[in-house]
């Protein structure tokens, strides 16, 4: 029986004190990630305020590029009315990578097993004599 730590917890989601002041919030949008944005209030200059729930671990980079734009009020509208649509040789937006399997390692690298491609003979020691 495992305890239910999302209400305390604000690294696996959005905490109960979160979740309680979006009441009376409006739900804006969704992303392709699943995270759903809101927006109501002020802030202290007069700007809507802007919220994203993640859905899932709370990581900056989950936020898609047009979402980031909207948050940040780089553009007034939402994304899908205010942006032109994505070019066909524009990839999907991805998270950040680090710290998990799908991280790049180059060859060499201690998690890829610490062996790299011998020196090619080109390269000399520097030594203080020389």
């Amino acid at each position: 029986m495992g305890i239910n730590l999302n209400p305390f917890t604000w690294w696996n989601g959005a905490s109960l004190g979160t979740m309680i002041g979006l009441i009376g919030k409006s739900r804006v949008g969704e992303d392709a990630l699943g995270n759903v944005y809101y927006q109501g209030g002020r802030d202290t200059n007069g700007n809507p305020r802007r919220w994203v729930i993640y859905n899932g671990a709370n990581d900056a980079s989950r936020v898609a590029p047009e979402w980031f734009s909207w948050l940040h009020h780089q553009v007034d509208d939402l994304p899908d009315r205010s942006l032109p649509a994505p070019r066909a040789w524009q990839k999907p937006a991805v998270p950040n990578l680090t710290g998990t399997n799908l991280a790049y390692r180059p060859p060499g690298a201690l998690e890829k097993g610490g062996h790299r491609a011998a020196a090619t003979g080109d390269y000399e020691a520097w030594a203080p004599d020389a």
